[in-house]
């Protein structure tokens, strides 16, 4: 597992500023949840972390080595600093196997013998041992959007950034994308989530960072943030949410 801290990260399109000089720490094992209305920068802020967007000035450290150097290859980073997004951009054509597979096998350059055992492990342990063969049109939004985890987890990841993955889902299967969360969180992953979930919020995070037009306005322990929070603006927020 690693640790992974930003300073004074900004991000801007066109004209536009996203994110306002983040600065954000998160340590080995710990869960941190990104809180705040659409558009408040979570998404971007994430896509930041593992430079699917490139930052406009500041810095990106994991575990010391400044990640977000102009013309850095990103793949190495990827690797390390896996994600989930709302849509589970699985293959229509390929198997939930091979979707996770696929990967791997081209990066990692595992073979399909090698890599089988501890897939269909991660498959037993969330639930889709059965489905491991289905193809995603023959899967519910919530059993696609484990398979989509699952591949993410295919590349064994030390950081785990999940953006508002229960968004698109129906109530009812929220729940099974959450119990992998805490799957997880129980095994240790260091992981960054953007989501309205705030009751998982509460329940699991170690810290929770209330964002506000590409600010970080207030962070500190679910506690704090939701019984007693500092800033008129998280009040605000969490009066129209709770």
């Amino acid at each position: 597992m690693a640790d992974l801290k930003l300073e004074n990260v900004q991000k801007a399109f066109g004209d536009n500023p996203v994110i306002r000089g983040i600065d954000l720490t998160i340590t080995k094992g710990e869960m941190v949840c990104l809180i705040g209305a659409s558009g408040s920068g979570k998404s971007t802020l994430l896509r930041c972390m593992n430079l699917l967007e490139p930052i406009d000035d500041g810095n990106i450290f994991l575990d010391g080595t400044d990640i977000s150097e102009p013309g850095k290859d990103p793949q190495p980073v990827r690797q390390r600093i896996g994600m989930v997004f709302q849509s589970y951009n699985l293959f229509p054509h390929m198997t939930a196997l091979d979707n996770a597979m696929l990967a791997p096998r081209r990066i990692l350059g595992g073979s399909r013998a090698q890599l089988r055992p501890a897939l269909e492990e991660m498959f037993t342990r969330f639930g889709l041992h059965d489905r491991m063969n289905h193809f995603p049109d023959q899967l519910s939004g919530g059993q696609q959007q484990r398979v989509a985890i699952i591949r993410a987890l295919a590349m064994q990841p030390e950081i785990m950034l999940f953006d508002e993955i229960t968004s698109a889902l129906d109530p009812e299967l929220v729940g099974e994308v959450l119990d992998v969360l805490r799957d997880l969180r129980s095994q240790g992953m260091t992981m960054v989530l953007a989501t309205h979930e705030m009751g998982f919020a509460r329940e699991l995070a170690d810290k929770v960072c209330f964002l506000h037009q590409g600010r970080i306005l207030e962070q500190g322990p679910p506690d704090q943030i939701f019984e007693a929070p500092n800033e008129e603006r998280t009040k605000a927020f969490l009066s129209r949410v709770l």
